[in-house]
Parts: C-alpha cells; structure tokens; sequence
C-alpha cells in the first residue's frame, strides 16, 4: 500500500497512491492512521502533484541517525560512530513535498542530506533478536535533514542546527512496497537538476534492524514515529532559489526550494 496525505476542497485527507503510467495518482481516500484519526473527504482522482500535499506522518518525536554511511562521515572529517549516532529533530519541523525551506537569518550555510525514513507502524518497546522488525514498520518515505552546518558546528551539539521549522521536509508518500530490509533500494539527490547524492542501503554501517533495537531498548517507539536512517556522501550546501530533490523507486520524489526567511 502507498498512502498520501493531501488538501481537497473539502479539507485535508488520507489517499490511496498508484502508479499510471509512470505517474503517481492518488485515486481514492483511504483510513487515517491511528495517530492522526481526521474523517476521510471524497476527492476526484488526479495525479498527485495537483493536490497541495501534507506531511504524511504525524510523528511523536522524530530519531534521527547520524553518519550511518562511512562515506558521509569521511567527507566531514568525522570518524565512524562505534554505535548508532542519535539526535532528535521536533515535528514543528516536518514539511511537505512542495512546500519552502526556510533559511534562518542567523545561518550562512544551509545543507540538504536525502534519506531513507522508517514509519513506525505498532509500539515497539525492546526488540529482540528474534521479533521481526518488519512487524513494527508500517513502511517507509523520504526525508530531507536539512541542515544549518554553522549553527551544528558552533553549538557542538545538533538541537538548534537540525531543528528549525521547515527543516524536516518529508514525504512525499508512505509506502510498504518496499523492504529495504531484505532488499536495498538507492536513495539519489539532486540540487537544480544536477545528481549530487547517490547511496544504498546495502552500505548503511547501522542496518535497519539494529537500529530499530538499538532504538527501542531505551525509547518506547510509537505509531507514526519517523526515523530517517542516514545520508550518503554528497551533502552540500544550498542558496536561496535552490531546488532539492530526495527520490528512492517506489517513493517518488521529495521536492522543496529553499528561501530566505
């Protein structure tokens, strides 16, 4: 199943989305998650980029791992994390697909990282070696950690630098078509067009399953929790005007412009 949430004349609603020809639709409303129970509105089915999209998770809190790619932490000049490398980013900071990333006044340097995001689907509290973690996965989407790097860097810890309004972009779709898991998929960014990030799963240093037990040892995870697992190599930054694009098959594509505030 893959799922929207968009705007209709009648107010916002869940959406079932389908591939025609190589275009996503969103076709008819579907049931609300749990953590989200809004009432589903009749729409006419169109392709899903005439309707003004919603964030498609309503997350408690969203867990973010850090330099889960090598390539990623050689490029900034960081060793490899012995453990999976955790930060938080609050959900006054989710965008849309489509909507504006804006650039605090007090940054000179924004960057995009693409990745991969978990939804969790059922509380999950101490997984085990032997619980399938796909039991607590209601799927996946996209997610951009923007990133103010000279905030990140001058504070020495990640709140204020990865935590501003807009600076979660995610979306544009939740889908458990795919599983990563079993079978890696390749995330790809590109800035104005040109390809700038191309990474596998298969070479995450923290795999899906460890990270869900790692997580959830300490921390219960909760229906429409969101933990997007890592960026490849070629983060950079952006200048206002800049389009940012995060694309996995099956997702579609994560699409938002950066402005001044």
């Amino acid at each position: 199943m893959r799922y929207a949430k968009i705007l209709t004349p009648h107010g916002p609603t869940y959406a079932t989305v389908e591939d025609r020809d190589a275009i996503l639709y969103a076709i008819a409303p579907c049931p609300s998650p749990e953590e989200d129970p809004i009432p589903s509105v009749p729409f006419d089915p169109a392709p899903l980029d005439r309707f003004t999209l919603l964030p498609p998770v309503r997350p408690s809190k969203i867990v973010c791992v850090g330099r889960n790619y090598r390539d990623h932490a050689a490029e900034l000049g960081n060793d490899v994390p012995k453990e999976p490398l955790l930060f938080l980013k609050p959900p006054s900071s989710l965008l849309a697909s489509g909507s504006v990333i804006r650039m605090p006044a007090l940054s000179k340097r924004i960057d995009f990282e693409g990745e991969l995001a978990i939804v969790i689907g059922r509380t999950c509290r101490n997984l085990g070696p032997n619980d399938d973690p796909n039991d607590s996965i209601r799927g996946y989407t996209l997610v951009n950690d923007i990133t103010a790097r000279d905030i990140q860097k001058s504070d020495g810890q990640w709140t204020r630098g990865k935590g501003w309004d807009t600076f979660c972009p995610t979306g544009p779709l939740v889908s458990n078509e795919i599983d990563p898991i079993t079978t890696p998929v390749t995330l790809t960014t590109h800035l104005n067009g040109t390809l700038r990030q191309t990474g596998s799963t298969a070479d995450l240093i923290f795999p899906i399953p460890e990270l869900l037990r790692y997580i959830s040892a300490f921390m219960t995870l909760e229906p429409g929790d969101l933990i997007p697992t890592g960026t490849p190599s070629g983060v950079g930054p952006m200048q206002p005007g800049d389009l940012i694009q995060v694309s996995i098959p099956t997702l579609g594509i994560l699409s938002n412009i950066l402005a001044a505030e």
